[in-house]
């Protein structure tokens, strides 16, 4: 039994009563966004059993008074207050409002309360705020949209949150990463709970892909919390990111910033979520590529001018990161220019669509090229591997996906 398999059995021997499986109860709250809010909503609520999907039942809740408002000024009335998700398996918070406002007490004491009883918790996006706000998250891996990770790192420190995913399974509670990554995890729960087949069928009705490859880090850009701007480490930071031509470590910044290793490595963390050597790697793979997109250097140039020792240590990052050779990435990105351009549009040539077999697979399966280069900087592979200090333990099962170890 695969461990989707194990855990959902798990989560539905702990169900009360009262509580039922396919019960999906959906938490809205004013101010959330649309997109974000319909999709839980079209996914578990339209009845698709000609297409072969299993039927859940939809209860649509408010998480406060209504009307609530959402994206564009609309108003939306909930069938459901907060007394409905007694009835779920399974409750969705698709989104929050705000990272910086805290959610109702009323809408928290009910999170907890479901997962006491043995419900599903799933927070979409920004929802992860609200489950965290409700302790549900705490000593647990998750994810957000990777604009707002450090932000929930700092304010949560006990969550284990990794920006690098689609999204994070942990069994009993389950978050994703931003906007569209909320149809990965929803797609996930169909199949955790009913198949491959279904889950397949679903994806086709809605047309998108039913298992998406890679994760958040091609769409991470060199962006830090506001909050750092005030502290002692954002000149470091943005010294660093001025020399990434050069060659320097993480000792190098620690010294920089007159503090030891370890302490500075704890002082980062708290700051930005991520790792110091995890984040310099990634900026200087950012680095490298928009230079692939937007220069003719060979990509030996390329490594020398983001700080790499060799290209062979920028071929492994690259690949490690973003799931493509850099020689593969430019001409893919060149390829695809001219029919739209940008990074969004070469997705589907990096990272095709992974048969939905139902077999586990490796995170980064790569494509045809050449072989995974496994040397770090330097020569060695210190730096292919996470360290001590890495998000969280254990990898992903399947591509844009996170278990607990």
């Amino acid at each position: 039994m695969s461990q989707d398999s194990a855990t959902a059995t798990e989560a539905a021997r702990k169900l009360t009563g009262r509580r039922r499986r396919e019960v999906v109860a959906v938490l809205l709250f004013s101010g959330g966004p649309i997109f974000e809010s319909s999709i839980p909503l079209s996914v578990f609520g339209i009845d698709r059993q000609d297409a072969g999907v299993p039927r859940y039942r939809l209860l649509v809740c408010g998480g406060e008074e209504g009307p609530l408002r959402t994206t564009g000024g609309l108003e939306l009335s909930t069938p459901y207050g907060l007394e409905a998700i007694s009835r779920a398996g399974t409750v969705v918070v698709p989104a929050w409002r705000s990272i910086t406002s805290p959610p109702p007490a009323e809408a928290l004491d009910a999170l907890r309360r479901a997962h006491e009883e043995g419900a599903r918790i799933v927070g979409l996006c920004t929802g992860a705020f609200v489950l965290a706000a409700a302790g549900l998250l705490d000593g647990r891996p998750a994810t957000t949209h990777w604009m707002y990770a450090p932000t929930l790192a700092k304010r949560y420190p006990s969550v284990h949150v990794d920006p690098r995913e689609l999204f994070v399974d942990d069994g009993d509670v389950l978050t994703s990463a931003g906007t569209a990554a909320g149809i990965d995890l929803c797609l996930h729960i169909v199949r955790t709970d009913h198949g491959t087949e279904a889950a397949g069928a679903l994806a086709r009705r809605l047309v998108v892909p039913p298992r998406r490859s890679g994760g958040q880090e091609r769409y991470l850009d060199r962006s830090l919390p506001e909050e750092i701007g005030s502290d002692p480490l954002a000149e470091v930071v943005a010294w660093a990111l001025e020399h990434l031509h050069e060659q320097f470590d993480v000792e190098t910044l620690a010294a920089r910033a007159y503090m030891s290793r370890r302490t500075f490595d704890r002082r980062f963390r708290s700051l930005t979520g991520s790792a110091p050597l995890q984040w310099l790697i990634t900026q200087r793979v950012l680095q490298a590529q928009r230079l692939l997109e937007t220069s003719d250097f060979s990509v030996d140039e390329v490594a020398g001018r983001c700080g790499f020792r060799s290209p062979v240590a920028l071929r492994g990052h690259f690949r490690r990161q973003l799931g493509s050779s850099p020689a593969a990435y430019r001409a893919a990105y060149r390829a695809r220019r001219p029919q739209g351009g940008g990074l969004e549009s070469i997705t589907t040539v990096l990272n095709p669509v992974v048969p939905a077999q139902g077999t586990v697979s490796g995170r980064r399966p790569a494509p045809a090229g050449p072989a995974p280069v496994t040397a770090g900087s330097g020569g060695s592979t210190e730096h292919l591997k996470p360290g001590p200090d890495a998000y969280a333990p254990g990898r992903p099962a399947l591509p844009g996906q996170r278990h607990a170890p």
